[in-house]
């Protein structure tokens, strides 16, 4: 797993021996300043709505691309773990506008998992003429540059009522 720039692990890199004084409390504040912020409802809807963006418009490849590299996907087809492999199966399920429907998506928790992640559970639903829905669990992790992919997913379809 790559290293983590956490604040124990900024403090302890960054303080010098002798810990008093205006050094140590300059350290200290930039270890305030270099902490995560943590994953929220709010960043998590931010993240739901430009992949429902995309769904809508058609376009997998960005839709896909907020999954992190070292994704892993499971659902009904089993295990997936490369973005590209998840990006040809959305591909070849969903090859045109009548197939993606309309997506939307509903929060129905968000729980933190750490100072840079967040387990997700939530609803989905796609409009179309054979309507489909279900839930979802995912683990969602706040990057380097800031924002937030998907870790892991897990989709299972809702059954028939």
């Amino acid at each position: 797993m790559p290293h983590r720039n956490t604040a124990e692990n900024a403090l302890t890199h960054m303080l010098p021996l002798r810990t008093s004084g205006p050094a140590a409390l300059a350290a200290l504040v930039l270890v305030g300043c270099a902490a995560p912020h943590g994953v929220d409802r709010s960043d998590v809807a931010a993240l739901l709505e430009r992949q429902r963006g995309a769904w809508n418009r058609g376009d997998l490849a960005t839709f896909v691309g907020y999954y992190h590299p070292e994704m892993t996907f499971l659902g009904s087809s089993g295990l997936t773990r490369k973005p590209a492999d998840l990006l040809e199966h959305y591909r070849r399920s969903y090859p045109d506008a009548a197939a993606r429907g309309v997506l939307s998506f509903d929060i129905l928790e968000v729980r933190p998992a750490g100072a840079d992640q967040a387990l997700v559970l939530g609803s989905y639903r796609i409009d179309r003429a054979a309507p489909d829905s279900g839930y979802f669990t995912l683990l969602v992790v706040r990057g380097a540059d800031g924002g937030l992919r998907v870790l892991h997913d897990h989709t299972s379809r809702a059954r028939a009522k």
